[in-house]
């Protein structure tokens, strides 16, 4: 067994053990015929301030604070954890209020990121890899205009050099509005390639007509089409994992706001001791 499964191997035991133990001690502060709500209220709030620290240490990587991937690993089976106690306050049940259904969707819409977070941070960052160097989010649309403008530099070279007007009016067609801007974002996050292998067809296609100063600029036109079509696949990717942040964390601090409001609604209305 190498480190990584070891490690996660210790770590899904530690978090089943700690769940039976807080299902075990709720049981029984329930048969001493006190309210485990508090008990479990307390708990989670405790669990959901510390989760909402992790964004804290992103910010400041610099402080003696463990490792970010320590803190993820954390980040994780407390969560899940989190969860569990979330079941336990709620006694399994859904609630009956307009605050409670509001904190409890809210809470809910908050585990279910958390998961889509797990799953795109385990997945996405090797298909990264697995394309070849990253690239910086903010750097693809320069890299997107150079394609471009390449790309219509060959087509202006091909009505100049071959009297043919087939490949510019291929690139016109065809190609430009296709580079212009991101696309197929949907198909790359599926990991599907039919739009590329439709574009290197049809430039096949049109080298069979071409003379070789033609075919040799349609050969330079499709390493400019899978350069960009490696560019929205870093662009679809990455822009998941940002905006996978921008619902993940909003929820984040609305819970503890509505979580505060929930304990001082708790104290004044119900019952002033656990």
């Amino acid at each position: 067994m190498n480190s990584f499964a070891q490690r996660r191997f210790v770590n899904v035991t530690l978090a089943f053990v700690v769940g039976g133990l807080l299902v075990l001690v709720n049981t029984l502060y329930e048969m001493s015929l006190r309210d485990a709500a508090f008990l479990n209220g307390w708990l989670l709030f405790a669990g959901m301030v510390f989760l909402t620290l992790f964004n804290a240490r992103k910010k400041l990587p610099f402080l003696p604070l463990m490792t970010a991937s320590t803190w993820l690993q954390i980040h994780v089976y407390l969560g899940l954890l989190c969860a569990l106690l979330f079941l336990l306050h709620c006694d399994f049940r859904l609630p009956n209020g307009l605050f409670e259904i509001l904190l409890w969707s809210t809470t809910v819409a908050l585990f279910v990121t958390g998961v889509i977070g797990l799953v795109i941070s385990r997945r996405l960052p090797l298909r990264l890899r697995a394309g070849g160097e990253r690239i910086l989010f903010e750097r693809i649309p320069a890299f997107r205009a150079q394609l471009s403008q390449e790309a219509e530099a060959l087509a202006y070279t091909s009505l100049d050099e071959t009297g043919n007007t087939a490949v510019a009016n291929f690139y016109w067609t065809v190609l430009a509005p296709y580079l212009r801007k991101p696309r197929n974002l949907l198909a790359h996050l599926a990991g599907s390639r039919k739009h590329a292998r439709r574009l290197e067809n049809q430039i096949r296609e049109l080298q069979r007509y071409e003379n070789t100063k033609g075919r040799d600029l349609l050969t330079k036109l499709g390493e400019i089409t899978a350069a960009k079509d490696n560019l929205d696949h870093q662009y679809a990717l990455q822009l998941t994992m940002k905006l996978w942040l921008f619902f993940h964390l909003p929820l984040s601090y609305s819970v503890l706001v509505l979580s505060i409001t929930h304990v001082g609604l708790a104290y004044a209305f119900g019952s002033a001791a656990p």
